[in-house]
């Protein structure tokens, strides 16, 4: 794929995860210049937890699909970006939770992709393990945490070029395919007890 498409898949998924909670403060904002007061704490709330949820999505954002920055070598804000990031994907009920040991500064991006891409196929919450082993980044889900089988079709597929479909949703897949390309290492999604990336 070359780099048109993957830019346009990027800008059209950011689009998407922002665009929701974006339209939520429009709407407050909309209330509060009418002048209704009756709904002034839910106004509040919505101004609250939607801006928190785009500062989280735009800083993860920017780390993980932008410029390469002294920031992706701050491995505590590294952490804290991807954890922020993972509440707003989750919920209090099924939260995602991110176990991370120290790992090379080389993988930091192709971590954050990996996060993201194994967040997508969780279906109600779970663990993701990240950790680094005999030179391999492995980044993988719990084995209790539940999965959605057609996602991970799609992604094993998009993965090993047997599927040629571009949709926007699996932007992070093919940015990190292209990623770890450009890094010469090598990319497999392992499948089984722990669904996972391992590079190498």
């Amino acid at each position: 794929m070359n780099k048109a498409p993957i830019a346009e898949l990027v800008c059209t998924r950011i689009s998407h995860d922002l665009i929701g909670n974006i339209g939520a403060v429009a709407n407050a904002v909309e209330l509060l210049e009418e002048g209704d007061t009756d709904f002034l704490d839910e106004i509040k709330e919505i101004l609250k937890v939607s801006s928190s949820v785009l500062s989280a999505r735009l800083k993860f954002f920017r780390m993980a699909f932008g410029l390469d920055n002294a920031n992706l070598t701050d491995m505590a804000l590294v952490e804290k970006t991807t954890r922020d990031y993972l509440t707003t994907i989750g919920n209090k009920n099924f939260p995602i939770r991110l176990n991370m040991e120290n790992f090379s500064v080389k993988y930091t991006r192709i971590m954050m992709l990996a996060v993201m891409i194994l967040a997508d196929v969780l279906i109600k919450g779970g663990e993701i393990n990240v950790f680094e082993q005999n030179c391999k980044l492995f980044v993988n889900i719990s084995a209790v945490s539940k999965i959605s089988a057609s996602k991970t079709e799609d992604i094993l597929a998009l993965l090993s070029g047997q599927k040629e479909e571009y949709l926007a949703q699996y932007a992070p897949v093919f940015y990190l395919k292209n990623l770890v390309n450009k890094s010469d290492m090598t990319l497999c999604l392992s499948e089984g007890d722990s669904l996972g990336f391992v590079i190498d």
